[in-house]
């Protein structure tokens, strides 16, 4: 028998011919240019890039301008102004109108950004057309632009009405200083027993108030700032006699800081 005579060759249907295979890869949009492409790679690849490039100019920012810190808290300082961080200071500046203050405290800190934020949620169930140009979707532009413009305008109240000078000076890092005394002297006990020690320390280190430490004042004039109060300082907040304020200005006047 000849090669070939006589034989059948039957395909096995399971088998597909190569041709006939599928390639990988996304779709092919060809005919829909600039409308649409595949999300893998494609439009993944470009979320990615446009990501890592503002993550590397986020990590150069912080590196470059870290977060400036400010001395430890200290709950019994009431003249001290504290702020949230920038993103969150248009709703501390919505606080301060008084229909969001005081008895309506709670309109101001639920009630109106429960209803913007719940508005911006629901937008995309408002408005469910497929139109991507702006001027074409008046509902949630219109929410959107309200929202930029309304977070710009309450940040920018907030700004310009903080003394940041003040506000710099009450937070600073205070350096600690060292001294040595005797704690039996009188003029520490009284001091001790004093309400000066709310503000200056009980080793006159500072807090609300400045240090005692190294003033350059004589004793007259502590006494006189006792009496009269400085700067802010309240005059009037030594509560004692006139001859126990003596004792204290004169322990005071000679505290110097250790080596």
């Amino acid at each position: 028998m000849h090669r070939g005579k006589g034989l059948k060759f039957v395909g096995d249907s399971r088998v597909l011919h190569p041709s006939s295979r599928k390639k990988k890869g996304p779709k092919d949009y060809s005919e829909y240019p600039g409308k649409t492409e595949a999300f893998w790679p494609d439009f993944l690849l470009k979320e990615w890039l446009i990501g890592s490039v503002f993550l590397v100019g986020y990590l150069i920012l912080t590196v470059s301008h870290p977060s400036p810190l400010e001395r430890q808290a200290d709950p019994t300082d009431t003249a001290y102004t504290a702020l949230p961080d920038w993103y969150f200071l248009f709703l501390y500046q919505l606080l301060k109108y008084e229909f969001a203050s005081g008895p309506w405290n709670i309109i101001g800190a639920i009630i109106i950004p429960g209803i913007a934020f719940t508005a911006l949620l629901l937008v995309p169930f408002l408005d469910t057309s497929k139109e991507r140009r702006p001027f074409k979707r008046p509902l949630p532009t219109g929410f959107m632009l309200l929202a930029i413009a309304s977070m710009i305008f309450l940040t920018w109240e907030s700004v310009v009405n903080v003394d940041w000078e003040a506000k710099k000076a009450a937070g600073a890092i205070r350096e600690e200083v060292a001294v040595e005394f005797d704690e039996t002297a009188e003029g520490y006990q009284l001091y001790s027993k004093s309400s000066c020690i709310g503000c200056h320390g009980n080793a006159f280190e500072g807090g609300m108030g400045p240090t005692l430490v190294g003033t350059g004042r004589s004793a007259e004039e502590i006494y006189e700032i006792g009496v009269n109060g400085i700067a802010t300082m309240p005059g009037g907040t030594f509560q004692g006699t006139d001859e126990e304020l003596q004792v204290i200005a004169e322990f005071i006047s000679t505290l110097e800081a250790s080596e």
